[in-house]
């Protein structure tokens, strides 16, 4: 094991020195039960591979100084070529530095190096992307080496004798670069254009957090565990709006100030009980803010209006601070505070014996907890291609989230960090796709029999702005695409891999016919891991010709009515405790800590309609009509309707979907239903976006979130209109 256990680290001298901008809320010193449990966590850990070993870690080490040498003497030979004196090339230096996971010593087997390179001020960034490269290159251990100059923050991505390694870069207004250089240092920052700063910001801040704990060794531990945990319970990734790897520290971190002697068994059980219980959106800080005079942007809701709408702050202990957390949104705040109250509910079982460490980190079936979903395909016909089109993609869900959210009809939307790739709609055509699954839970309306939820202002608006961005940024191609349909549970399974389905069994086995009565709170809404045994679609048939994807569609396009397909309850606001002041083993105080006014939400009253079916079409657009439809709607106010609702009902390119007089949908044969789907694909078409402006008209990267315009150059996209009317 590279790093001393919890355990070890807790023998240190108990530290007095105050942490944190709260006194602490218990100083108690761990008791023999303690030590045991944390070595039970430790062996519950390991069959997961959080722990490299010895070797591995020795290799990273091996290599970082390889890296380190490399760095020194291209910074000399650059030097050299500038004409630079003799004495000021002997002790030019540069130096490697790290942060992220492997700096805070909690990187698993296999991951990868953040890396900074750190140059005097006579190298400049195009040296380090052309001379640089070019000596990575000459390296034997080099393998796919990739420069990202453009990026927000400019990387060089490579595999360094099998470690995956990204190195960004910063040059300092040094003449020399010392051995013993602190980056902590805020008088480093002076006269640093901003891809420095950005550049500098990883390593300042992992540093920060290691210079802010009383105990690393139990802070390693604790983080470890926690990391783990987020990851099993799909709530690990900052680009869809869940928290990233330096979120979940500065989380832990605080826990270990407000606990200074715990070891790491009970800095978990903490964990869940302080953030299960924090009033958001108050801050979480590790320290109190300084200002430097340097005039760069801070996070702070008293000057700047758009931190008051930040809904669960995490910010940076290093200058400028920053919110961590910008990209949570109100689902994915609702679905982490829900796994913080399980995570606390578990831990107390553990704590009192009632169950093991493995219990925590068993992952949930997502895919038998909603009774709805939405599945989102992004496909390109090359590998490569389809890396850069997923990326961008991926980039945007979020921004699908937030206006699900908007709609008046949906309490939750639930992304599923983990990305699967997307069975082929035709076996002979190559092409590469990457679909995720995004649960929905319905609103459930009080007095009204019957409502109609409008999806296509939610998915258009979403789709137009990748394909908008993918043309400004150069990178659209021919075949890009992106589609999405709405999927019941029970068909989920047509999508899905193999592997996944194995999972699933496992998870449905128990409770094949337990389901949800109680829908008035998220918990009975969302069903349980047990709760429905997916059953075999009758369309999965070993001669049918149909694929997964033709399959599920065919079910979800033409619909049929079930007395299953309810509305799903609201999701009701958690009660918000404050954490007594108390030194005992389960509670902890309440933080009197400076917090951006709370944003009221209203929501409008819904709208009875007549009937509620399932309805998926693609519709034939103009462009007018789908630029009005990518208008944004006032952040924290719920649509009355979508846009698109008050269109009449018949127009080209769109499937009209049969009823009987009753409102309930005629039974249909799998050939009728075959001839349906048929009659679907061939109204589909591709719609050609005119060009109007000129190349000189295109917006700057940096004003890409502020365009209200479809491309400038024609961009065939697939117009996706989803309509769901559900029978309560």
């Amino acid at each position: 094991m590279p790093y001393p256990a919890a355990n070890q680290g807790s023998l240190q001298p108990q530290s007095h020195k105050h942490y944190g901008i709260t006194s602490p809320i218990s100083l108690a010193s761990p008791k023999e039960n303690d030590y045991v449990l944390t070595q039970k966590l430790i062996e519950a850990l390991k069959p997961f591979g959080v722990f490299e070993e010895e070797e591995e870690l020795q290799h990273r080490i091996a290599i970082l100084g390889k890296l380190n040498s490399l760095v020194k003497e291209w910074i000399r030979d650059t030097s050299e070529i500038k004409n630079l004196p003799p004495s000021v090339i002997e002790n030019v230096g540069g130096k490697i530095f790290t942060f992220g996971s492997y700096r805070l010593g909690v990187h698993t087997k296999g991951a990868d190096i953040d890396a900074l390179c750190v140059a005097p001020r006579h190298i400049e960034r195009i040296d380090f992307f052309t001379s640089f490269c070019e000596k990575l290159k000459q390296q034997d251990e080099v393998r796919n080496l990739r420069a990202v100059e453009e990026a927000f923050v400019p990387v060089i991505k490579l595999s360094f004798d099998g470690i995956e390694i990204d190195i960004l870069f910063a040059r300092l207004a040094l003449q020399t670069i010392p051995e013993d250089l602190d980056l902590r240092d805020d008088v480093l920052l002076k006269n640093l254009d901003l891809r420095c700063i950005r550049s500098l910001n990883g390593c300042r801040v992992t540093d920060e957090i290691l210079h802010l704990v009383p105990n690393i060794e139990n802070f390693r531990l604790t983080l470890r565990a926690i990391k783990l945990w987020a990851k099993r319970h799909n709530i690990y990734s900052n680009i869809l709006g869940f928290l990233g790897g330096v979120s979940w520290a500065m989380l832990v971190a605080r826990t270990c100030q407000l606990y200074p002697n715990a070891v790491a068994s009970t800095l978990v059980h903490k964990f869940f009980l302080v953030f299960s219980k924090w009033e958001w959106p108050n801050p979480v800080l590790l320290k109190q803010p300084e200002d430097c005079n340097l005039n760069l942007p801070v996070w702070d809701p008293r000057v700047n209006p758009s931190d008051r709408y930040h809904l669960m702050p995490i910010i940076t202990p290093a200058y400028p601070q920053q919110n961590s957390t910008y990209n949570v949104s109100a689902s994915t705040r609702a679905v982490m505070m829900e796994e913080f109250k399980q995570g606390l509910s578990i831990t107390d079982e553990i704590l009192m014996g009632k169950m093991e460490w493995s219990k925590l980190f068993e992952a949930p079936n997502f895919f038998q907890k909603y009774k709805h979903y939405i599945v989102l395909l992004a496909s390109a016909p090359t590998e490569k291609q389809h890396l850069e089109w997923v990326g961008l993609v991926e980039s945007k869900i979020r921004i699908l989230i937030s206006s699900l959210e908007k709609n008046e009809f949906i309490t939750l939307a639930h992304v599923n960090p983990q990305s699967f790739p997307a069975p082929k709609d035709n076996p002979e055509k190559d092409e590469f796709s990457t679909m995720w699954v995004i649960g929905i839970v319905f609103k459930k309306v009080e007095n009204t029999e019957n409502l109609s939820v409008d999806l296509t202002y939610d998915i258009q608006s979403f789709t137009d702005t990748v394909y908008r961005q993918a043309m400004n940024s150069k990178m659209f191609e021919a075949d890009m695409r992106i589609a999405a349909m709405h999927v019941k549970r029970k068909q989920l399974h047509l999508l899905l891999p193999s592997y996944i389905q194995q999972k699933k069994k496992k998870h449905s086995l128990e409770g094949n016919k337990a389901n949800c009565e109680d829908e008035n709170s998220m918990e009975a809404s969302l069903d349980s891991d047990h709760s429905l045994l997916v059953p075999s679609s009758p369309l999965q048939n070993a001669n049918s010709p149909q694929s997964p994807v033709t399959a599920a569609l065919t079910t979800d396009a033409i619909g049929v009515q079930n007395s299953e397909t309810q509305v799903e309850s609201e999701t009701s606001p958690s009660k918000r405790n404050s954490i007594p002041s108390s030194g005992g083993s389960s509670s902890s105080s309440s933080e009197h800590i400076p917090q951006a006014s709370p944003i009221s939400t209203s929501t409008a009253q819904p709208k009875s309609a007549s009937t509620w079916a399932l309805s998926t079409c693609v519709s034939n657009q103009s462009p007018s009509a789908a630029t009005k439809t990518s208008t944004p709607v006032a952040s924290g106010r719920k649509r009355p309707a979508s846009p698109l609702t008050n269109e009449p009902t018949k127009k080209e390119g769109s499937v009209p979907v049969k009823e009987q007089g009753d409102g309930s949908r005629s039974p249909v044969s799998e050939t009728k239903l075959d001839e349906n789907l048929k009659e679907v694909e061939s109204e589909e078409k591709l719609m050609p976006i005119p060009s109007k402006a000129s190349a000189s008209q295109e917006p700057t990267s940096t004003e890409l979130s502020d365009v209200s315009s479809l491309p400038v150059n024609p961009v065939p996209v697939v117009k996706n209109s989803i309509k769901l009317r559900l029978n309560r």
